[in-house]
């Protein structure tokens, strides 16, 4: 993330860590397991002064597959991030236009579906498993992560 590039950067409402700690978590994504935040510190040219700091956390999953509902996918090699996707906000508003009230997505290109490394616990993923039934072979599908696929 270069800050002297030129690079316009959104603004992000972010939420605090903890109760008393000033860093604010500006994307939470649990589909490619990254975590941005940012905290102003004491600049390094003057202590007096502070600066906003953005940190950016990256797990990467370890045996991924290409498919994550397919156990039996090749695993995968190939991490891309791109921060533009992460920061976009997809949650749709409602917004006043001449005494109506419309629903407006926030932002842009948000019918394109992610790419998951690893299951969002809050999603539901389930692959097809073959079952021996009565001298016949069928394919059920099994829950994946069964505490989201099933209501408590």
């Amino acid at each position: 993330l270069a800050i002297n590039s030129g690079i316009a950067y959104p603004v992000l409402a972010g939420y605090p860590v903890g109760p008393s700690d000033e860093e604010y978590v500006l994307v939470n994504n649990k589909c490619q397991c990254v975590t941005v935040t940012s905290k102003f510190v004491p600049s390094q040219e003057n202590p007096e002064e502070e600066v906003l700091e953005r940190n950016i956390r990256i797990i990467v999953p370890l045996k991924a597959r290409e498919n994550i509902s397919d156990p039996l996918s090749p695993l995968r090699t190939t991490f891309v991030y791109r921060l533009s996707e992460l920061c976009k906000n997809c949650e749709p508003i409602e917004i006043d236009l001449g005494g109506a009230i419309h629903q407006a997505q926030q932002g842009n290109s948000c019918e394109e579906p992610q790419t998951c490394y690893t299951y969002d616990r809050n999603e539901c993923y389930s692959s097809p498993v073959p079952l021996l039934h009565h001298g016949e072979v069928m394919q059920v599908p099994a829950a994946l992560t069964p505490e989201s696929c099933f209501a408590q």
